[in-house]
Parts: structure tokens; sequence; C-alpha cells
């Protein structure tokens, strides 16, 4: 049984920080892609980054130099480090498991088959 459990999101000035965690258990995280996603009331969920089994990383353009994704193997999570936040970055972020190992067009959610509850950013 795959569970994913997000957490770190919270309320933040423009400008600010935040550390995303999400604590996988029930699978074999190191092999896989895992990536981040969110959704903002109105619009479509969009990928926001992806960390290939292999370390390998990907972001969306909107948020390149600002955010930074990684993962701890051997203690089953993945993290995003949000910095200088903007409103726009406002939404509910979710992580999820790929179904390979390479992040194959990461910003695909039909790429992904294990998805967590999500946590949320606002940011003002």
């Amino acid at each position: 049984h795959v569970q994913l459990v997000e957490s770190g999101g919270g309320s933040v000035q423009a400008g600010g920080s935040l550390r995303l965690s999400c604590a996988a258990s029930g699978y074999t995280y190191s092999s896989y892609c895992m990536g981040w996603f969110r959704q903002a009331p109105g619009k479509e969920r969009e990928g926001v980054a992806a960390i290939s089994g292999g370390g390998y990383t990907y972001y969306a353009d909107s948020v390149k130099g600002r955010f930074t994704i990684s993962r701890d193997n051997a203690k089953n999570t993945l993290y995003l480090q949000m910095n200088s936040l903007k409103p726009e970055d406002t939404a509910m972020y979710s992580c999820a498991v790929g179904k390979f190992r390479n992040c194959l067009r990461p910003h695909l959610q039909d790429n992904y088959n294990y998805w967590g509850q999500g946590t949320q950013v606002t940011v003002s």
C-alpha cells in the first residue's frame, strides 16, 4: 500500500520561503521519478519540479532559480525548497510517484501513478 504524505505548507509573505516534505511509505522510493505538482483555484494542476531515480532534476520555467527539489532515499522523503515566493505560487502542492526511473515528460500527470493529498501554500 503506497502512501504519500505532504507537509510544510503554510502562509507566507511574498519573498519568503517554505520547505515542503513528502514522506513515502509502502514503496521502493529510490527507484522512481518523483515530482511536485500544484493546483491553484480555478486552474488545472501543473507540474512544478521532478527528480529522477538517478537524481536528475527538472523545473517548470516559472520556478527555475527559486525552487529546489531534492530527495533523501534513506528517509524515503522528497523535498521542495521554495524561495522568493510570489503570490502566483499560491496553490495546493502535491507530490507524486512516477511510473519510471527516469522522468519522461515530467510535467505530464499521466506519467505518475501515486499521489499525495496535498499541502496548501498561500503567498500574500
